[in-house]
């Protein structure tokens, strides 16, 4: 009996301690009311009458209100750019150092410079591929300059050769550039490179989306590696939340509306107007509909009360 009343009153939101403290007063047979009015004689309250009697510590906000607030963020975010939370490099050797030499001379300076940018911004994945011919003493007609940076790359486990050997004194060169699609795909990162890879995106539609989400194009202006802000168009992300793994939703901004007081929109415009900040916000047809409703109604009612 004792534990069906501590049930049913617990149900309906009051505390056992003051359930207990009843119940020893009146004993365990009393009836449900006379422990009802003693709760209330006592002053206890259920919970959720006490949570709606504390004061709401939320503001409410005007709609349109344009006050600074913090930038909305993912989920897990703490705001720090560590390693952890920047996605792995990819780098297209081949193309970054023949687009730093101007397409004539494979400058591996250019590859330098492109791991560097990425070093400072605290990219700890930075994988570089490129032919393994380009080891061999460069010639006329394939001009190599600073190629001992290559070497340098290749210690720091930076730069990795794709195969290549002869065969009856022919090369015979893998395909590099699917060395590169293939570990930024299993890896999620981005590649870095001025080509378009469409051979390899009719091969796997997978690829196909991967390269054209993830491909970061670039430019050198003045011996200065410089991708683009927004690398995939006006409307796409930044360059931070691109080479993010979480990243960053940019703040709301409200924007005035163009007619300013001369507005018919009402609550339905998606503009800012700051001088409805404590109007209620109705269009002139919603207001003349409202107008219009209330004499309708008294004349229904009159012709009731007639017939």
């Amino acid at each position: 009996v004792h534990q069906s009343k501590m049930d049913f009153f617990c149900k309906l939101g009051y505390g056992k301690q003051d359930i207990c403290k009843v119940l020893e007063n009146l004993g365990q047979e009393a009836l449900d009311d006379d422990v009802l009015k003693e709760l209330i004689r006592m002053g206890s309250k259920p919970q959720a009458l006490e949570n709606q009697a504390q004061p709401s510590q939320l503001k409410l906000v005007a709609r349109g209100s344009c006050g600074t607030t913090p930038g909305l963020k993912w989920l897990g975010e703490d705001g720090s750019d560590s390693s952890d939370s920047l996605r792995p490099i990819v780098i297209d050797g081949s193309n970054v150092a023949m687009s730093h030499g101007n397409k004539e001379v494979f400058s591996c300076w250019g590859i330098q410079l492109a791991v560097d940018w990425f070093r400072e911004r605290g990219h700890t994945y930075i994988k570089v591929f490129v032919p393994l011919w380009r080891k061999e003493p460069p010639r006329q007609d394939s001009p190599i300059a600073d190629q001992h940076i290559l070497g340098e790359l290749e210690k720091q486990s930076v730069l990795v050769y794709t195969p290549s050997r002869k065969v009856k004194g022919k090369r015979v060169v893998c395909y590099d550039d699917r060395y590169i699609v293939k570990v930024a795909y299993e890896k999620d990162g981005v590649i870095v490179s001025n080509d378009h890879y469409r051979d390899l995106q009719n091969e796997n539609p997978e690829w196909k989306w991967f390269i054209e989400q993830r491909l970061l194009m670039y430019s050198f202006v003045s011996n200065r590696f410089m991708p683009p802000d927004d690398p995939l168009g006006r409307h796409g992300p930044t360059l931070s939340n691109f080479l993010s793994k979480k990243p960053v939703l940019p703040e709301r901004k409200w924007q005035p509306c163009p007619y300013g007081k001369k507005c018919t929109y009402g609550n339905k415009c998606k503009f800012y107007h700051p001088e409805r900040q404590y109007q209620a916000q109705l269009s002139v047809a919603d207001e003349l509909r409202a107008k219009t409703k209330v004499p309708s109604a008294a004349g229904k009612e009159e012709r009731c009360r007639c017939s």
